[in-house]
């Protein structure tokens, strides 16, 4: 290219100096014509500045909280050639207005897959282990207890782990389990066997995943197809004492099927996301000693994001020297993202 393209930042309030620390804000403004400082948080109605920013704007940089860019927003946008995403699904701004007008997309999808990776990693071993109920005992009993014969059976030493879903966190999870002598089974409707032995995991349909896995874990994607994909049969076919993971999106797992089997004991949980995306204040889940609940943390946050705004800038790199996306973003991926 012979000139520097112009760009505007667009995403929720906050984000844009949590993201982009003075180093990379230099390196952003090296590389873009942009005011680091103006930052849209909305498109439809914005205010003078935003509206002659965005006129003049052939890159968009978004992020959490991105407007969506409507049609009327990309007649008001005629320069606009591509959207640099820094985070992970696009689904929420990226529309078919877009795809229509020939705009390219890049997301940070797979640089947030890893901190998602590394939580389900942690949360498969201390799984293996029974750590959540030994934690909750030593608490309870404060005595010297025969923990050797109360865990036997447990440990991370050829058991099953079921993924559920070869998205790229599911694949980022199989890749690191390779370390670990853990026998990782793959359900994933649209992976063949070969494909899934090429990951280092066995293909299973779903119910045999569920019944042969001590820990499963759900990284499809949300779709009206996977609504509620783990549900009262497949939980009932999960053994006594066998966890679920869900770090993808509450509504994968039917709730009110789950909750009897945890209310019970009989089944363990470690929840990232639920439905609805806060439990009522009055929910067991917050109590259940056999239930780790956490507030959608698995993703990119603290200094994490750093990694995402890293890639975004990368990925600005490549558009500045003509070179096409490392990470592009197409139609049929919004099928499989999240």
């Amino acid at each position: 290219m012979t000139t520097t393209p112009t760009a505007l930042l667009a995403m929720g309030p906050g984000i844009a100096d949590r993201l982009f620390t003075p180093v990379r804000r230099e390196r952003l403004t090296a590389l873009v014509d942009t005011d680091p400082d103006l930052v849209a948080h909305r498109l439809t109605g914005p205010t003078p500045e935003v509206a002659r920013a965005l006129a003049g704007a052939e890159l968009l940089i978004t992020c959490w909280g991105a407007p969506p860019l409507t049609a009327d927003v990309l007649a008001a946008a005629p320069r606009l050639r591509a959207v640099v995403h820094a985070a992970g699904s696009v689904k929420h701004h990226i529309t078919p207005a877009c795809w229509e007008r020939g705009i390219q997309v890049t997301s940070a999808a797979g640089a947030n897959a890893l901190p998602v990776a590394e939580y389900t990693l942690a949360a498969i071993l201390f799984a293996g282990k029974n750590v959540l109920s030994a934690a909750h005992r030593y608490r309870e009993l404060r005595v010297p207890h025969d923990w050797r014969a109360e865990l036997a059976g447990h440990g991370n030493y050829r058991h099953a782990v079921g993924i559920v879903g070869a998205s790229r966190i599911g694949r980022r999870v199989i890749e690191l389990l390779r370390p670990f002598d853990l026998d990782v089974l793959l359900f994933d409707p649209y992976v063949d066997a070969g494909a899934a032995a090429r990951l280092g995991a066995v293909k299973v349909e779903l119910a045999e995943l569920c019944a042969r896995s001590r820990i499963v874990s759900v990284h499809a994607p949300e779709l009206p197809a996977t609504r509620h994909l783990i549900g009262a049969a497949q939980l009932a076919a999960m053994a006594d004492g066998a966890t679920l993971i869900n770090t993808s999106r509450g509504s994968l797992i039917d709730g009110d099927a789950l909750l009897p089997e945890l209310v019970s004991g009989r089944l363990n949980a470690v929840l990232d996301v639920t439905e609805p995306e806060v439990p009522s204040a009055g929910s067991p889940l917050y109590d259940l000693p056999n239930v780790l609940l956490t507030p959608h943390v698995a993703g990119s946050l603290g200094d994490e994001i750093h990694r995402l705004a890293d890639f975004a800038l990368e990925e600005i790199a490549r558009y500045t020297q003509g070179l096409p996306f490392a990470d592009p973003v197409t139609p049929d991926d919004l099928a499989r993202m999240a």
